[in-house]
């Protein structure tokens, strides 16, 4: 059965800016909270790549109650390099200009093939900062 997807969401990993994770390292710690692997269907690495998470037909876990009909892009960091006064990570737009564009030339790839999707931020569903930029503002004129 095919998913009528009518959401795009964009995730941070609310990592550092040094800290360049990929999409196998997600994997491995959303297996140690019981899932059954990466939660997005792709991951945008610090230097720009795209890399696969899980497959389209299948629903992601990146989003409570709205996994069923989206698509989950997740990028490296969102947090600033160091910890706040309060030693809490403190949210961050620390996109690089590669992350940027490979963002934009997915966002725009996926909504030729789900014209009908929506752009949004993880933060437009959950009271969390991520992706910790206005995803939804910025990505609106696709």
């Amino acid at each position: 059965m095919k998913r009528k997807i009518n959401k795009i969401i964009v995730h941070c990993s609310a990592t550092r800016p040094s800290h360049d994770i990929d999409a196998e390292e997600v994997d491995r710690w959303h297996k140690k909270r019981g899932w059954s692997g990466i939660g997005y269907h792709f991951f945008i690495k610090r230097g720009g790549q795209i890399q696969l998470g899980r497959p389209l037909e299948k629903s992601g876990a990146h989003t409570k109650g709205l996994n069923k009909n989206s698509i989950g892009i997740c990028y490296a960091g969102g947090v600033k390099e160091e910890r706040g006064e309060d030693g809490k990570w403190e949210a961050e737009d620390n996109r690089t200009n590669q992350q940027k564009d490979s963002l934009l030339s997915l966002l725009k790839l996926l909504k030729n093939i789900y014209p009908e999707a929506v752009i949004h931020g993880h933060r437009d569903f959950s009271a969390k900062a991520c992706p910790s930029f206005d995803a939804t503002n910025e990505y609106k004129g696709l």
